[in-house]
Order: structure tokens, then sequence, then C-alpha cells
């Protein structure tokens, strides 16, 4: 049977003083519900006493009848003072929750100069605090803090410090790289001195400004440590804490340790990046194991080795982590990558039809332009399905005009009059917005509803615009990506121009005719809609 591993969550505290990520009580209560259906044992709320909003959510906290352990975070007494009358020990008490974790110095030099108090006063901080949590009838997990710091500068203290709060009952001990500077060597080296030392449970909690949280954290496990405390792509102060969306997966799937069920972890990508969303903070594409490029293949070699056997080169299959797989289409694509994504789409495509050399003869002279279509899937999947004859237009531009006004007294307003034709009817429509581009937007949704009522469904979730040549200054070309949504789907287009509104009315046209294609729908199962307007032949 394996190892169970207890996962030990401080995203909405420890994550939360990372530079750029400020959470709502709402936003807590959200990340809490999801943490706590992805299956961790312990979330950290934050410390009930500290402001408002960390106040609000333990209260509320409450209802959510969680199956993880809502943990508190604070610190042990203040020096030369009664424990029983130490306001925050008193919070934690009254917030109900059922553990505790509290923070106490193990380095000499860090009593002396942070607290300027006595190394006796210090153990007797430690001891008094966590004796008085246990007394209320708290599970107490102790952080001590910069230990492997303090046990090379001095090991009998700070491995003093742990047994006086094993002494004192604390349930879990855990070793804190707090700093981050500790290599992976040294943590297995001193985490097994310890295990050797102490019967309580061990737990680990390291930074990553070496870039070395999560390897230190597995290290700490195979020397007998049984908690990991971390946060959701590793949000945390200066560089990040240990990253979860990396550890929990190489523990299970690769070290043979039992974290959570294999369904849960199926989540996982998931869950990385509903967090990232809450958080408001762009998720890395490269983030391992959860990444959007985390399994996209680029290289030709590569798209047709993994056609013939996806471990050529893929670590896992990415379905364990709730990912997938991606090829790329690109400039640098060969041959093998247009069919894995033709086959992916239902295409008729294959090494002996000419159309395929054509079709990446054209992707190659469009990327040439300025078009990416690694971060455009929408906009590639209408190129090949119209290479493949599956396409027809969607509608006829006649002509669209934009009125940016400005007065003294009053904001900004956009205009965008629109005219089409659809099939034989010329559509003449205008609508305002905040800016050009959701003017446009507002106009064009307006004509097409009216024969497309599904169109309602969707809205753009986002929209970039990247210079393509900075040496042209304000007259040069530009790529804009937009990325769409409805209820169930989500998909990016890409339109590239001298004229960013040109550019963005290329880009906003992708995203409607996908819509009506629905996205990786072949021929036979499409919408009314699609197949009224003739977008696919038959």
């Amino acid at each position: 049977m394996s190892t169970a591993i207890s996962l030990f969550d401080t995203t909405l505290r420890d994550g939360t003083q990372g530079e750029g990520i400020s959470l709502s009580a709402d936003d807590k209560l959200k990340i809490a519900k999801k943490l706590d259906t992805f299956g961790v044992h312990y979330i950290e709320g934050g410390n009930p006493g500290s402001n408002g909003k960390d106040i609000e959510f333990f209260k509320r906290a409450m209802s959510l009848n969680l199956r993880a352990k809502l943990t508190a975070f604070g610190s042990t007494r203040r020096k030369d003072s009664i424990v029983e009358q130490d306001a925050n020990l008193n919070r934690i008490v009254e917030s109900g929750v059922k553990a505790a974790t509290l923070v106490g110095k193990s380095w000499d030099f860090h009593v002396h100069t942070a607290l300027q108090t006595s190394l006796e006063e210090n153990m007797a901080m430690i001891y008094d605090s966590i004796a008085f949590l246990k007394r209320n009838h708290l599970e107490v997990i102790f952080d001590a803090e910069h230990f492997f710091d303090g046990y090379k500068n001095n090991p009998e203290y700070a491995l003093a410090v742990l047994k006086r709060a094993e002494e004192a009952g604390a349930d879990w001990i855990t070793m804190c790289d707090t700093n981050g500077g500790t290599l992976p060597t040294e943590v297995y080296d001193i985490v097994s001195s310890v295990h050797r030392e102490l019967n309580a449970k061990l737990s680990i909690h390291t930074h990553n400004d070496c870039e070395l949280a999560v390897a230190n954290t597995l290290a700490a496990i195979q020397a007998g440590a049984r908690q990991v405390q971390g946060t959701i792509n590793g949000y945390g102060e200066r560089c990040g804490n240990a990253n979860l969306c990396s550890i929990i997966p190489t523990l299970q799937l690769k070290m043979g340790y039992h974290c959570i069920e294999q369904e849960q972890l199926a989540q996982l990508t998931n869950v990385a990046r509903y967090v990232s969303e809450i958080a408001n903070v762009h998720m890395p594409v490269n983030q391992a194991y959860v990444g959007n490029a985390a399994f996209a293949h680029k290289g030709g070699i590569h798209v047709s080795a993994i056609l013939r056997d996806s471990r050529t080169y893929e670590h896992i299959a990415p379905e364990l982590v709730g990912n997938k797989q991606r090829v790329l289409v690109s400039e640098l694509a060969g041959q093998s990558n247009i069919l894995s994504r033709a086959q992916d789409l239902g295409l008729s495509l294959d090494s002996n039809n000419p159309l395929t050399k054509e079709v990446m003869n054209r992707i190659k002279d469009l990327e040439h332009q300025g078009y990416s279509f690694e971060g455009a899937d929408a906009s590639l999947e209408l190129l090949l399905r119209e290479a493949n004859g599956e396409l027809k237009e969607l509608f006829t531009l006649e002509s669209f005009k934009m009125i940016v006004e400005k007065s003294v007294d009053r904001p900004v307003v956009s205009e965008a009059i629109v005219k089409i034709r659809i099939d034989d009817e010329s559509v003449y429509t205008a609508a305002e917005g905040n800016g050009p581009v959701n003017a446009l937007d507002n106009a064009l949704r307006k004509a097409l509803i009216q024969h497309f009522p599904s169109l309602k469904e969707m809205h753009l979730s986002d929209y970039k615009v990247r210079v393509m040549d900075d040496q042209d200054a304000t007259a040069a070309k530009v790529r804009v990506l937009i990325e769409s949504t409805d209820f169930n789907n989500h998909w990016n287009t890409v339109g590239v121009s001298g004229n960013v509104i040109e550019a963005s009315w290329e880009a906003l046209i992708d995203s409607f005719r996908y819509a009506l294609i629905g996205q990786k729908k072949v021929a036979n199962n499409i919408p009314s809609d699609t197949q009224r307007l003739g977008l696919v032949n038959h």
C-alpha cells in the first residue's frame, strides 16, 4: 500500500503574500471550495485576527462544511507575556477552526535580532502557545521558521526547538526553508537527522528563491516528512512557495506516494487554471503538468513520433492531470503537424494528398506575414476546413465605418456602422461600445443575431494586441488575438494588419464563424444555424 502524504494548502494565506495577488473574502471562499473538492487535507485560510477580510472569511467559511480541515494561522505568544491573555491566540480559538498553524523562531540569530529575547524565553513562548491551543482541543501544526538556516548555524538549538514543540503536543512539526536558499542534498540530510531524533509527524515548507522549492520538498519526503505545505501555481512572497501543481503529480505518479484519489488528480489542470482566473494572474504556458504548453509539440520529428506513440515525447499521459496533448502548427511545422491536427478535426488529409502540402505552404506564408496559429486554434481550424472544401463564406462585408468622438466635457464615445450581406439580404446596423473594437463587435453581433440566435450565448473574453515591428512605431503591423467563449467552450482567433481595426475585424470574423460551426464539430453534427447558412458543404 502506498505511503500517504498529507496536503497542506496555504494559497489563501502565504500565496496572497505574492506580488500582484489580492483575494477578496468571496475569492477565498470560492478557492476554498475548489480545493476541498480537489482533495487537499488542510486549507490555511489566513490569520483570523489580522484584518477584516480574513475575519469575514473565517466567519463565512464555517457554513461551507468542508471535508478539509480549515486552518488558522498565528504566531506564538509575545515575549514576557501570559499566554491566556494573548489576543492573537484567543482569536484563533474563537474562530471555530479545528486546526491551527503556529509559527515560531528556530534560528538563534532571529531570536536575538528579530525577537530581541533570550533563547530560553523563545522556547517558553513556543511551548506555552502550543500547549494553550492543545488545551482548547485544536490540532496544532508548528512551523519552525528559518529552520534549515538555523540548523546549519546552530543545529543543537534548532533541534531543541523542535523537541520543545513536540513536548508541548504539536501534531505536526514543519521545517521551513523560509529564505529559500537551501539545496536538496542539505534538505535530505537535515530532515533525515530530524526524523531520527523526533517521534512527531514531520512536515516541509519551502520557498522558491533558488528555483528549488519543488526539489527540496521531494527531498524532504524521501527523508521522512509526511506532509507537504505549498500553494497552487507556486504563488507566494518573493519568488513564491513550493508549487503543489508540480509536487502532487510527481509524488503520486512518479514516486509511488498517495496524495489524492486518481479522479481528483485528473482535476489538477482545472484547479490550477481556476485559481489563476480568480487571482487574475497570468498562468505561464510552460508550467509543468498544467500549463497550456506542457504537452504541446511543434517540431515535425517530435509530432511524427507521437503520432506513432505519445510516450516518445510525453513523460506521462496528459489526461492523468486533466491536461491534453496539443500539436502546434507554424512555419516550423512539418507535414506530421498538419496531419495530426486534421486527424483531430476528422478531416480527410493524408501524406499522399497534394492538399496537405498546399495547406502547409499557406500556413508558412501567413506566419511569414505575422500570423501566429499556435495561440489561435480556431482560426487554424477554419483555415483547414476551408482548404478541405468544407466552408463557405459566412457573409459578405459591404462596408463598415468607425466614429470615435471626444469632447471636453464627456468621455470618448465609439460607434461602429456595419453593412453586410447574408444570402441575398443586405443588413445594416450601428452600435456603440467602450472602444472601437467593442463597438464593432456589438454592431456585427446585432446584425448576425437576427439570423443566428445562437450567437447570443457567445461573448469575447480577452483581447490582445502585439506590435510586430517596433521600428515602425505607431505605423507598425500588429497582430490581434481574440479569445471568445460560450457556455461550454472557449476559442482563440487571430488577425494581422497595419491597421489595428482591420486586424481586429479579421479576428472578430473568425470568432463568429467558429462560434457557428462549434468547436471540433464535423460536418454531420453541426448546429442548424450553420447548416442553414451553408457554412459546411455536404
